[in-house]
């Protein structure tokens, strides 16, 4: 399905883009989110008519996040489960959990925009990315323990799960890889502006000309 980004997708495009993604992943989360349009005629018109105050609507949310991050990036929130010896979790803490407890502490969050590829199983210190905004990410230390006194004991440790960046840079290897599975065969980003340009700027081929 071609469709057209309502706003900035991590690993997906910004803005204005046209894509062609799978059916599945935009009738399923894209549309219904208010994400993205399909790319029909009478859409594309639709989003250049209304393109600047979009822009400037998004440029204000972009800035009244970017002032919340200022305070809320490095922000600490305590999950309690009970867990194994080895430090095993019994169930899981997911983006949900993780949501819920920010908006305890008084920042408005939604699960969705709590990027978390796996639900956490182990007790620690976690380093989990939030999107305040498409375009303003926060990081936001999930400390999963069995007791509020052994959460400050993992806080003073300083530790982060995993060693922390490489957990991050193994997460940002699976959202990229990920990513990859919302498109179509061969199918790719493209501007709207480039739309008519596209074809006036290709060359012929010699080969064919003959």
């Amino acid at each position: 399905m071609e469709i057209i980004l309502l706003q900035r997708v991590e690993n997906l495009g910004d803005m204005g883009e046209v894509l062609r993604v799978k059916d599945g992943y935009a009738r399923n989360f894209l549309l219904p989110q208010h994400i993205a349009l399909r790319a029909t005629a009478e859409n594309r018109k639709q989003f250049e008519s209304q393109r600047n105050d979009l822009e400037k609507a998004n440029a204000d949310k972009r800035t009244a996040a970017e002032k919340v991050s200022t305070e809320f990036d490095g922000a600490t929130c305590v999950l309690i489960r009970q867990a194994s010896e080895a430090g095993q979790l019994y169930g899981s803490v997911t983006a949900a959990d993780i949501a819920d407890s920010v908006r305890t502490a008084g920042t408005t969050v939604v699960r969705r925009q709590v990027q978390l590829d796996k639900p956490i199983k182990t007790l620690g210190v976690h380093a989990v990315r939030v999107f305040l905004h498409p375009e303003v990410p926060a990081t936001v230390q999930v400390v999963v323990a069995r007791s509020e006194e052994e959460a400050e004991v993992q806080l003073k440790a300083g530790t982060v799960a995993a060693d922390g960046k490489g957990e991050e840079s193994e997460a940002a290897t699976e959202a990229q890889a990920a990513s990859e599975e919302f498109f179509e065969e061969g199918a790719g980003p493209e501007s709207l502006d480039s739309d008519e340009d596209s074809e006036a700027d290709a060359e012929p081929d010699p080969d064919k000309a003959e």
